[in-house]
C-alpha cells in the first residue's frame, strides 16, 4: 500500500447548516478559505466549491454557472430522459409485427 492511500480519507457527509455556516465565515465575516478550511478541517478544495456555490446562488458566480436550484433540476431532467430513452428502447424491441398471415 503506498502512502497516499494510507493517508487518504473516508469520505464524509456534513448537514446543509454545517456548509451554510462555514460559507458565511467566509462569504460575511471575511475569512480565508484556506483559513476555515483547516479550522474546520475541511479540504480546501471542497470548501472551495461550496463556497462558489453559495456566491453563484447569491448571484455573484461566474456567467453561466448553475445555481443549486437549477442543478436539482437538470440532474431530475437527465434522470427523467434516461428512463424514457429506456422505454423507448423497450417497446422497439417488443412492438409486435404488424403483418398478419
Amino acid at each position: 500500500m503506498s502512502e497516499r492511500e494510507k493517508k487518504r480519507r473516508q469520505r464524509r457527509s456534513f448537514l446543509p447548516e454545517f456548509k451554510s455556516g462555514a460559507v458565511k465565515l467566509v462569504l460575511e465575516e471575511g475569512k480565508s478559505i484556506a483559513e476555515v478550511a483547516r479550522d474546520l478541517d475541511l479540504t480546501e478544495t471542497a470548501f472551495r466549491r461550496w463556497v462558489e456555490q453559495a456566491r453563484t446562488d447569491r448571484g455573484q458566480g461566474k456567467p453561466g454557472a448553475l445555481t443549486s436550484e437549477e442543478r436539482a433540476e437538470l440532474s431530475q431532467l437527465r434522470k427523467r430522459l434516461r428512463q424514457l430513452e429506456m422505454e423507448k428502447e423497450l417497446l422497439k424491441t417488443r412492438r409486435p409485427s404488424s403483418r398478419r398471415r
